[in-house]
Parts: structure tokens; sequence; C-alpha cells
């Protein structure tokens, strides 16, 4: 290695099209790992208020994925209440704050991973969008992806 050269560490071991893949997350903050062996089950845009309080953005992109996962590592975490009363549980690098995936209470077994997190531009395009009641109006949502006012639970 270069002197001042950051190395590369995998963040994420993630399964695509039947072969392992690595994703990064942060380079120089290797706090957390999550193996999932599976394509996303879904991914979307969230528009709500706390989607984008917690991001700094317009909105949240998301992947949701059901099934066996595994993480190892540390990540700090914090629980919000969503608008239907469920728990929502956040996981995020502890050294630079960037919200890595989050967990809904009553729904094990499935876990939500940042897109960014991936650090892949040739991740799937979003397939939904949820409350699109406070999407900004200056954001455009794609032709074919279904807008929903609400989350629909």
């Amino acid at each position: 290695m270069i002197c001042g050269q950051v190395p590369r560490l995998p963040r994420f071991a993630w399964h695509r099209g039947g072969k392992a893949h690595d994703i990064t997350h942060c380079d120089l903050h290797l706090r957390a790992t999550i193996h999932h062996c599976s394509e996303p089950g879904g991914v979307g845009l969230c528009h709500c208020l706390a989607c984008q309080t917690r991001t700094g953005s317009a909105f949240a992109y998301l992947a949701g994925y059901r099934g066996a996962y595994t993480v190892s590592g540390t990540a700090t975490e914090y629980v919000r209440t969503g608008d239907a009363g469920a728990s929502f549980r956040f996981r995020f690098c502890p050294v630079c704050g960037s919200t890595v995936y989050h967990t809904e209470e009553g729904r094990e077994g499935s876990v939500s991973i940042a897109v960014g997190a991936f650090a892949d531009p040739d991740f799937p395009p979003p397939q939904d969008s949820v409350y699109d009641c406070r999407r900004h109006a200056w954001v455009i949502m794609p032709d074919g992806i279904k807008v929903l006012d609400r989350d629909p639970e």
C-alpha cells in the first residue's frame, strides 16, 4: 500500500445473482457486517419527515430483504415509533453516523438496508414510493413506480 492510500475494506457481503459481492459503506469504518443471501424483496423510496430528518435528504432509498441474515460487529442504534405505532430500530456507523440498516418490530426475519451503503450505481431502481404526501415538489418519480400517499402498513 502506498503511504496515504486508504485500503478498501468490505462493509457488507451481499449475494446477487447467486454469487457473493463485497459491498462497502465506510472505507475506514469497518464496524459491522451484514451477510444476506437473497435478492431484495423490494426497493423503494420513503418521503416521510422522519426519513428526511434521519437521512438529511429529501427521501430515503431502501432495499428490503426477507429471510435469514446475519450481523456482526458494532453499530450504534436508536429506536423511533412510526405513524402506525410500530418501533423501528435504526443502526448506523458509530464513526461517521451514516444509517446503514433498520428493522421493524413485528417483522422478524426482515431487514431494510440503505441503498447508499452498497455503493453500487447499478443497484436496482425503486419499485415504489411511500409518503408521497410529504414528497418535495421538485422530486419527480420515474414512470412505472407505484406511488402511495402514506405507508400501506
